[in-house]
């Protein structure tokens, strides 16, 4: 064990240390004053999906901990910004470029489900903000997966004027575009042209066909002014669909995946579902002065390689459980589940491709 905690400490930012005094997540401690054998004491609760009480108990078995279940569950919370920091330097090493543009944030929306422990738990739906480049936890949400009123809209968010929000299909229909428009914010959405009507900017019906097929290479990045009919009979909202074609590779991994798909549901596909596929499509109100079509499917690229991380939650981390009662618990815990899973994929990856020993030697 001595000899993997090595390793896995090779792993970690070169001021993961450093990190924890900036944070004050040793702070108020009496015993055990070591960062080491505090983010030990977490990787046992967080990897490897004790409870709080049974962690305890190995922390101090171990001779790496005494404090009370109570205790270790305040002291995941004072954690919280520093694994939050954690991750945003993990996240960093995958070539996710965090830095800052003029001060410029935006903020990622998404959610995902969690169930109750044992057999008959309930299902739960977290909807949470990460705001990009600080990687800022600004919001958390916890729902049933069914019932009115529950489902993956932006009307689950706070939302406020300014805001640039950035955010998956799910959300990508004409309720989502008129609540960030009512709420004075700019919307980044992947859209579906089967889910949305769109109008071109003389008010007729988009021609998707003909609009795409001035997209003929992979590579080329389109825009057309359009508007968006909302649903109170209100004047359309102005945007832009902004589209680039996938590569060969990807268009028929699509199309395959597609079919696999009616398949299993005995569904027949129309000519038009494979036409949509071959494209990358989002909707912005995006200032476009500011934003250029390709700056927009780069900033929409960013949520996508994020999203990918959130995504192996449930193969790596073992998300699954409902989180903690307290909005600063959850999302201490969801910082912790993210760090698991950037440093379990990174370990990885050495191992693949970086030396034949698969970590790196400390200077």
């Amino acid at each position: 064990m001595d000899e993997e905690w090595t390793v896995l400490l090779s792993l970690l930012p070169v001021d993961w240390r450093e990190k924890a005094k900036e944070t004050n997540a040793l702070k108020g401690l009496r015993k055990n004053k070591s960062e080491e054998d505090l983010l030990r004491t977490l990787l046992i609760h967080l990897a490897c999906g004790y409870s709080l009480r049974e962690t305890v108990v190995r922390a101090r078995e171990a001779r790496l901990a005494e404090m009370s279940d109570v205790a270790l569950l305040k002291r995941l919370r004072k954690c919280k910004d520093w694994l939050a920091a954690l991750c945003q330097s993990l996240l960093e090493d995958r070539g996710i470029n965090l830095k800052r543009r003029e001060n410029f944030e935006v903020r990622l929306f998404d959610a995902t489900t969690v169930k109750e422990p044992g057999k008959t738990g309930s299902l739960w739906r977290i909807h949470y903000s990460l705001r990009v480049p600080s990687l800022l936890c600004d919001y958390f949400k916890l729902t049933p997966t069914s019932g009115e009123g529950n489902g993956e809209t932006l009307s689950q968010f706070a939302i406020e004027a300014g805001d640039y929000i950035i955010a998956d299909r799910a959300y990508g229909r004409a309720s989502g575009v008129e609540c960030a428009n009512e709420h004075q914010a700019s919307l980044l959405v992947r859209m579906s042209p089967s889910h949305i009507e769109v109008l071109d900017s003389s008010g007729q019906p988009f021609s998707w066909k003909d609009r795409l097929a001035e997209i003929p290479k992979a590579g080329n990045v389109k825009s057309w002014d359009v508007l968006i009919p909302i649903l109170k009979g209100e004047q359309p909202i102005p945007g832009r669909v902004c589209a680039i074609r996938k590569t060969e590779q990807a268009i028929l991994a699509a199309h395959k995946r597609l079919k696999e798909r009616a398949a299993r549901k005995g569904q027949a596909l129309k000519p038009k579902t494979f036409l949509y596929a071959e494209y990358v499509i989002v909707f912005t109100t995006f200032d476009e002065s500011r934003f250029t079509s390709s700056d927009v499917l780069n900033w929409y690229r960013l949520r996508w390689q994020i999203e990918l991380v959130f995504k192996r939650f449930k193969q790596l981390a073992q998300l699954g459980h409902l989180p903690k009662y307290t909005d600063e618990s959850s999302k201490a815990w969801l910082y912790g589940k993210l760090f698991v899973t950037l440093l379990t994929e990174k370990l990885i990856w050495q191992a693949h491709v970086l030396s034949p020993w698969g970590y790196v030697i400390a200077q």
